[in-house]
């Protein structure tokens, strides 16, 4: 029951202070009533202020004991290490017990991504002789075309649609703003959808000015999202998991292969650290090997 109380100031704390979505709040809460699990399970009734570095190592233990791989405990740590900042802030307590804690070791994995003629693929599998498949079909390239998240995809508004300027205005995590430029092609197949197919639907009130909507008027869910996507990689005979992420995860593999500033695509991906964006130049596989192949002595041609 007290740790209940604490979790909800925590909660109202990443709402209120740090304008984290509810996606978001549920996610660190998950994180604190794993811990509370742990001590509920070894019969230790401590309040947040009696955890310590010890408790924490062995309900690091704890974890590596479940099914959970590595990135998963570190996520979970993460959100109590930001549980225990909170509490600091509050002058709830004087000292963290998680500063010396050690996250679980873990390789950076690179994220999936699609190829060109994949994605070429992906398009290709829609069913356009369907009302929702312009829509659907606007989406794709508004995904890969833009990099936008889920999230920002659902919420995406008209009026905040620039066309003449031929830019997006997102808003991201944290509610952080920024300008995303798109192309022409995703430019008419959205005006196409606009047009052709939306304003033939009942919108229902309050749904007005999102762009996507679906056949009874609302906007769409991430889920509905996500199930397009597994859909037609299936009809494409794509081979990989992929959901509206890997369409993000393509928009800055192609940006970086083609040879974008990495500046401008972390602006254009809104991540907060230029380190996130990096990870996009271990990916270009076929540049790295061509020049393998044209440079190194034990490649040459003789």
């Amino acid at each position: 029951m007290i740790w209940e109380s604490y979790r909800r100031g925590f909660d109202a704390f990443l709402r209120l202070e740090k304008s984290l979505s509810q996606n978001s709040v549920s996610a660190y809460r998950r994180d604190i009533e794993k811990l509370t699990a742990y001590l509920e399970e070894s019969n230790l009734a401590l309040q947040p202020a009696e955890i310590t570095l010890n408790h924490l190592q062995d309900f690091l233990k704890w974890l590596n004991r479940s099914s959970l791989n590595a990135r998963s405990q570190m996520r979970i740590i993460s959100g109590i290490r930001a549980f225990y900042k909170y509490m600091l802030l509050e002058n709830l307590m004087n000292d963290d017990p998680t500063q010396l804690l050690d996250m679980p070791r873990t390789g950076r994995k690179l994220p999936e991504f699609l190829s060109v003629n994949e994605i070429e693929r992906l398009l290709a599998a829609i069913d356009l002789s369907k009302p929702e498949g312009e829509r659907n079909k606007a989406m794709i390239e508004t995904l890969y075309g833009c990099g936008l998240r889920v999230s920002e995809l659902v919420n995406l508004k008209i009026s905040c649609i620039y066309f003449n300027e031929g830019f997006m205005r997102i808003t991201g995590k944290g509610d952080k703003e920024r300008l995303v430029p798109f192309s022409g092609k995703a430019l008419k197949q959205i005006n196409l959808y606009l047009h052709e197919i939306r304003s033939h639907i009942t919108i229902k009130k309050g749904n007005e000015d999102f762009l996507f909507l679906n056949r009874r008027g609302s906007k769409l869910s991430r889920e509905m999202i996500f199930m397009i996507i597994k859909d037609l990689a299936m009809i494409a005979g794509i081979n990989k998991t992929i959901g509206p992420h890997t369409l993000r995860h393509s928009f800055a593999t192609h940006l970086v292969e083609g040879g974008a500033d990495l500046r401008a695509v972390q602006e254009m991906l809104g991540h907060a650290s230029i380190t996130t964006t990096e990870i996009y130049t271990h990916l270009d596989r076929s540049y790295l090997r061509e020049n393998i192949l044209n440079h190194h002595p034990l490649y040459k041609k003789v």
